[in-house]
């Protein structure tokens, strides 16, 4: 499989970067979706492509075990759809590993008091206290949150929207509509004045100008989406899981087993991608780079980077790293992977005389700068940066550049770790065409970097030294 690694060693504690002690529970949240019984089931592999791979879990199970953790500390957690399990596999691994694998859909207000955990929400817009699945949010516990790469409403229901299972009955039901109650929710765990707030925060949103937000509908439109995303971000700020995988062995178009193909089925893909790192955003925006959308249009990441909860949702600025069991991570370009329709109805465009088919892709160009993300995809006119010559690189190699107006330009030599190793030009230089000669010395053979740097627009080339 091709795997991916994205980690921002700055994001971690000292406590995480001494590592997690083995004492600690884990619990393993899959995507454990309802799947819409009384239908033909139509899936590759019965359910691959659209419940995460119990084959895949259970694989990571068995390495943990290997450093010592007992089959009684693993635990995996799940709110909706109890009927699932079985047909899922989770049954079975259960059995087979020894671990305690639960999906519980007693309403929260039922559940005895050691198999909830309640949080509170202090920076909340919509919850002020949520009531998790013990022993998720529970002390000296590890949550591994593994989502599944398919498409949603929501656009792809990756690692963000797969945390709403861990809360308990009730209040997991993220995706109601603007203006209904959660039945069964205690009102004095939400804000009192959410609708009013979240009317305001929409309102504004409209005019800042979040792609697609317009579409009308309580339900299916920009307010609804204002709604889910809220409360989805309101788990998120305090849901302390310590990794995030999108496992995508195979892929899913569509929403559930409804889907744009022949028959009006989803469609699998064998996309053999396992995308993982530290934050679920950044994990799902390369998700969503995957899955053929443009991740600037979906209003979640809007609302995520307003909440500081990531600063870009710009995907070329996010380091992406192909990972090797042999040789573990090697920065990677993430242009060069191959991209998968996973088609959605994500707040389709069928209002002001457009007619956007009701399945497709949100792939329509994003201007990053308008949103004070710090990197811009569409780079000014003119500029690029040539492909080396000679390549591959035995001692020297050139590489010409244009710049479309006068500024400050750096051009720097990156090994396949990220790391810079050599700058070849840092200064301001006149519009026009302009080259940089890199003798590449002592290097050793292997993969290599050039990226250059003009204002804030980037542009990188591969660069091969052989001997």
């Amino acid at each position: 499989n091709t795997k991916l690694l994205e980690f921002h060693i700055s994001e971690l504690t000292d406590d995480q970067t001494n590592g997690i002690p083995l004492s600690h529970k884990v619990v393993i949240k899959p995507n454990l979706t309802c799947r819409q019984r009384g239908r033909a089931i139509y899936t590759v592999e019965k359910s691959m492509g659209i419940v995460t791979d119990a084959y895949f879990v259970e694989g990571i199970i068995e390495s943990l075990k290997e450093l010592s953790i007992a089959s009684s500390q693993f635990y995996i957690r799940e709110v909706n759809c109890p009927d699932d399990l079985a047909d899922g596999g989770y049954v079975a691994l259960a059995s087979r590993t020894g671990i305690d694998v639960q999906c519980i859909d007693t309403p929260a207000g039922s559940l005895p008091p050691d198999k909830v955990q309640w949080v509170d929400v202090p920076n909340g817009i919509w919850y002020r206290k949520i009531p998790y699945l013990w022993p998720v949010n529970a002390p000296d516990t590890f949550l591994l949150n593994i989502a599944k790469f398919k498409a949603h409403g929501m656009g792809l229901t990756l690692c963000a929207k797969n945390l709403q299972g861990t809360n308990a009955m009730n209040y997991q039901a993220h995706c109601t509509s603007y203006g209904e109650t959660m039945p069964g929710v205690n009102t004095e765990h939400l804000n009192p004045n959410a609708n009013e707030d979240i009317m305001a925060n929409y309102e504004r949103h409209l005019e800042k100008g979040i792609p697609r937000w317009r579409r009308p509908g309580a339900d299916a439109g920009g307010l609804w989406m204002e709604t889910w995303a809220t409360r989805c971000l309101d788990n998120n700020s305090v849901t302390l899981a310590g990794l995030h995988i999108i496992e995508g062995i195979y892929g899913r178009d569509g929403n559930f087993l409804d889907g744009p193909n022949q028959e009006n089925m989803a469609t699998d893909y064998m996309t053999n991608y396992i995308i993982f790192g530290r934050n679920q955003f950044y994990v799902d925006i390369i998700g969503h780079y995957l899955g053929g959308h443009e991740p600037g249009n979906f209003g979640l990441f809007h609302l995520a980077l307003e909440r500081n909860m990531i600063t870009t949702f710009n995907p070329m600025n996010i380091p992406v790293y192909n990972w090797n069991p042999e040789n573990g991570p090697s920065l990677a370009d993430l242009t060069t992977f191959q991209r998968y329709p996973l088609k959605t109805y994500y707040l389709q465009r069928d209002y002001d005389q457009q007619s956007e088919p009701h399945w497709h892709l949100v792939n329509e160009p994003y201007n990053y700068n308008i949103t004070g993300t710090d990197i811009v995809p569409e780079n000014p006119e003119g500029f690029y940066l040539k492909q080396n010559f000679p390549n591959p690189v035995r001692n020297t190699t050139s590489l010409a550049f244009h710049i479309p107006g006068s500024g400050h330009v750096s051009v720097e030599v990156l090994n396949n770790n990220g790391a810079t190793i050599e700058w070849l030009l840092d200064g301001n230089l006149n519009p026009g065409d302009h080259t940089v000669i890199w003798n590449c010395g002592n290097n050793p053979p292997g993969l290599y970097f050039c990226r250059i740097k003009f204002g804030n627009y980037f542009r990188t080339r591969k660069l091969m030294v052989a001997r």
